[in-house]
This record gives structure tokens, sequence and C-alpha cells, in this order.
């Protein structure tokens, strides 16, 4: 029978870290069974404190990690590795892993635990399980990915395990897909296309356009919407569109601004055209997600 979930009158579990700025968090089956090919366990998204650092040296579930926003290093099984946007990694109930954030700038990462017969052989078969990490190109697909197991795990439905397994299925598909191979697609290009998103990175509360952007890169607009298109399999612009509503969601949520004050905060003339810009973003207008405060 499977656990019941964490709420407010039932601590998370262990082996959940708490030092994290803002965390959105499901659970599905905290106790699966040793018979079932493959279950999803728990998932979600976590903005680390400067201060973050994990230290294992057993974990109950097979995990697998991604990180979207900052720095910061990874150690598995002595061996030490940068993290960065587009890295991913898994580790396993055998595997000793270290996660540190840079203090600077602290990592958001999503996560999903999984259990299962067949989960060694599926992680393994992707290159998840050879001690090290991969990098992936195209994150935004991945990110929906997240997003969708995190909706559908919440959905309570009588079907809610069967379309989360088979989206933990599809990512570690997504993974073999979409993995870049050092010497093949690392090219020069790709080096540059890392450069243009670590500027946005670093600077998406002042830049406004992608004209901003390539003008900050001494690149033509053309060349950095090609190379977004090539390796980011979105514009420059609707990434940096994306970074300024994930600080937008966090404000309203997290520090409980105002609709207008969060758009004054990120630069916008005014609340309607933030607004607008955020329902493109997220499908819905910025009022409706201040109801979740």
């Amino acid at each position: 029978m499977s656990q019941p979930r964490p709420n407010e009158s039932s601590p998370e579990p262990t082996f959940v870290s708490q030092q994290v700025s803002g965390a959105r968090r499901y659970y599905l089956d905290l106790n699966p069974s040793e018979e079932s090919a493959l279950t999803v366990v728990c998932g979600g998204v976590e903005r680390m404190t400067p201060e973050y650092e994990v230290a294992r040296t057993q974990f109950p579930f097979y995990a697998i990690e991604m990180v979207t926003e900052g720095a910061g290093r990874l150690e598995l099984d002595g061996n030490m590795f940068p993290l960065q946007p587009g890295v991913v990694f898994a580790y396993g109930p055998r595997t000793l892993h270290r996660i540190w954030t840079d203090s600077i700038h602290p990592m958001r990462k999503y996560y999903l635990d999984i259990a299962g017969q067949t989960t060694e052989r599926l992680l393994g078969e992707a290159g998840l399980l050879d001690g090290r990490p991969l990098r992936v190109i195209a994150l935004h697909e991945f990110v929906e990915i997240f997003e969708s197991l995190d909706r559908e795990a919440r959905s309570d439905s009588e079907w809610t395990p069967d379309v989360c397994r088979s989206l933990a299925e599809l990512l570690v598909l997504k993974i073999r897909q979409r993995t870049v191979v050092e010497g093949k697609t690392m090219s020069r290009a790709y080096a540059t296309y890392r450069r243009i998103r670590d500027e946005i990175e670093e600077n998406y509360m002042e830049l406004r356009t992608a004209e901003d952007v390539a003008a900050k890169c001494d690149l033509s607009p053309i060349h950095v919407s090609r190379l977004f298109k090539r390796f980011g399999g979105v514009g420059a612009y609707q990434f940096l569109l994306r970074k300024k509503m994930n600080h937008a969601a966090e404000l309203l949520i997290e520090e409980r601004l105002l609709v207008k004050e969060v758009a004054e905060r990120l630069g916008f003339s005014d609340a309607f055209q933030f607004s607008r810009a955020f329902k493109r973003v997220y499908g819905i207008p910025p009022k409706e997600l201040s109801k979740v405060r």
C-alpha cells in the first residue's frame, strides 16, 4: 500500500533537503512495491539557498536531477564535476554523492525519484549510471516534461501512477535523444551558445530584447537566433522572457508582491504589459498565481 503524502501535519521525508528558498514537491508512492517494474516515488523543483550542501552515503531510491539555473558542484563516487544549466545526473541506493551550490549563483534544479525492477537498466542504457553527469540541449523540452509530471502527480485520478510512469520513461528517452557528446556536438558554435545563455542567466533583469542580448555578446541578432534555435529549441527572447517570468513567479508567491510591484521591479512599462507576458509563458494571468499564496 502506498504511504500517505506528507502534508502540513505530516513532515516531509528525511531525504528531502530543507536548504531551499523555494520548492514545489509532489509525492506519489513513498513505499513502492518491490514487484513493480517502474514506480514514480516523488519529485519536484527546488531553488537552493547559498549554503546548500547535501552529502549522502545511501539513498532509498534512484534519482534523476537536472540543473536549469545557477551553478554548483557534484561529487559522484569520489569524482568531482561542475554543475550548470543543462547538466543532468543520476544516482542510486549505492551511489556516494555530494551536491553543492554556488553561493553567488544558487542553483534551481528539478528532480525525480523512481524505483522498480527495470529502473537500473533504464537509467544505465541512458548513460546515467556511468559515474558522471551528462549535458543535454533543448532544456525547455525537459522542463516541460518535469512540469507535466508535477501537474499529473497532483491530479489524483486512478490513471495518475500510469501517466507519471510513462512521463518518467519519456524523460529518460529524451535524455538519450538530447545528450551532447563531448568532441562531437560540443563545437565552437555550442560554446558560443553557452556563452550567450550564461549572459542571459547572469543579466536577465537588465536585458529587455534579443537585440540587447546580441549587443551584450558582440554578436548579430541573426546569429544569436540561429544558435538558440539549434541548441536551445527556442528563441533567445523566449528564453529571456521565461527567465524573467520564473523570477516573477517567485516574487508573487514567495515575497507576496503585488502584480504592479513585480511589473515595476522587472522593468515593464505597466502591469498590463507584464500580465500579458506572464500569461504568454504560463498560460494564466499573474493574479491567478497569487491565489496559491
